[in-house]
């Protein structure tokens, strides 16, 4: 069950309690009434139960008290039209300009059972094809994997290195030409992260501080970014979003991002969490997106998940999914692309 299952009322009764904050059922059933038609109290009860269920609305009072608000979680699953919000200038959106400690008791619940279902679905088919393949092949298929990725991981940061040079690159160790050093320092980089988790996969069933530094370590290495977590403040183009300014506070809470995907169950839900919050908290100087994803991917492998390449991933969509969560705490975006990736790099690899 999710926001998709509602039906028409179901859908107005969360409108309305949206725009009016807080609302009893008097209200709700008054509203309802107007611009649906005849309906029941019963059948009002019984929708703002399902709504309840879903976690979309909290009910406070008792009696003739009760009132309906939206929940938190709400703000965090709920669908944003993605072109109607980037229409707006970003200095003229309303936006969270500052990070949000409660985010990390938000962070629940992020699938649907039925958007489960298909994740593990999907995966059976991940695994079966690996124990069926040989190991030469399944070594081939590792090192395309990981060139896609690089490629374009690469690609979402500003690098122009094309598919076919990334693919000279990493296998030959040539570079490209009309490009620079650090272009291709940025991609072997990338070899060298995705070396380092493959030999310490097991390790990333337990995050920690200390492994994300070691990703972020290696991502950065020979390019003039500073390894440690960051002491000054850091802006990010294209939103008024400003993360934490404050050494220990940045540190406090990439630890506390460690502890809820450690306590998180739902192997998925883990690696998404992940993703989302090292690029929320902007940990370093540089190379926080680059670290989200390759520490993602690591904890979808220590658990037998299949990585994402994000091959067809289209880098302008990736970033507005980042900022609707910077800006909004909305992650509808971020894991309607997360679907899809799974999707495509099940269908696409190991085969």
């Amino acid at each position: 069950m999710s926001l998709q299952d509602l039906n028409k009322r179901q859908d107005a009764i969360l409108a309305f309690i949206e725009e009016q904050k807080s609302v009893s059922i008097a209200q709700i059933f008054e509203h309802i009434r107007q611009v649906a038609g005849e309906v029941t109290r019963v059948t009002i009860s019984r929708d703002l139960e399902k709504i309840l269920d879903l976690g979309l609305i909290e009910r406070t009072g008792a009696g003739r008290g009760v009132h309906y608000a939206l929940s938190m979680h709400y703000d965090l699953v709920k669908k944003i039209n993605v072109e109607e919000y980037f229409s707006v200038e970003a200095d003229q959106r309303y936006i969270r300009e500052h990070f949000n400690f409660d985010i990390f008791d938000q962070l629940k619940d992020i699938f649907t059972e039925s958007e489960k279902q298909q994740l593990i679905k999907l995966n059976e088919v991940y695994r079966e094809k690996l124990k069926v393949m040989p190991a030469d092949a399944l070594k081939k298929e590792i090192e395309r994997l990981n060139i896609d990725f690089s490629w374009k991981s690469a690609k979402i940061e500003g690098n122009t290195y094309s598919l076919l040079e990334t693919e000279q690159l990493i296998k030959n160790q040539r570079q490209a030409e009309g490009h620079s050093q650090e272009e291709a320092t940025m991609i072997l980089n990338h070899k060298k992260a995705l070396e380092y988790i493959r030999s310490n996969v097991q390790d990333f069933q337990i995050v920690s501080l200390r492994k994300i530094e070691n990703i972020h370590f290696l991502i950065v290495d020979e390019l003039g970014v500073t390894k440690n977590l960051r002491k000054t403040l850091v802006r990010i183009t294209g939103t008024k979003y400003t993360p934490l300014d404050n050494e220990f506070q940045i540190r406090e809470a990439l630890e506390q991002a460690c502890r809820v995907v450690n306590m998180t169950e739902d192997v998925f839900e883990k690696g998404v969490i992940l993703m989302l919050l090292i690029a929320y908290i902007q940990p370093f100087v540089d190379g926080n997106k680059r670290t989200s994803r390759l520490a993602g991917n690591a904890v979808l492998q220590a658990f037998d998940l299949c990585p994402l390449s994000y091959r067809s991933m289209d880098e302008i969509e990736y970033k507005k999914a980042i900022l609707l969560f910077y800006e909004q705490n909305n992650l509808a975006y971020f894991k309607e692309l997360f679907l899809k990736q799974f999707e495509f790099a099940v269908e696409n690899y190991f085969g």
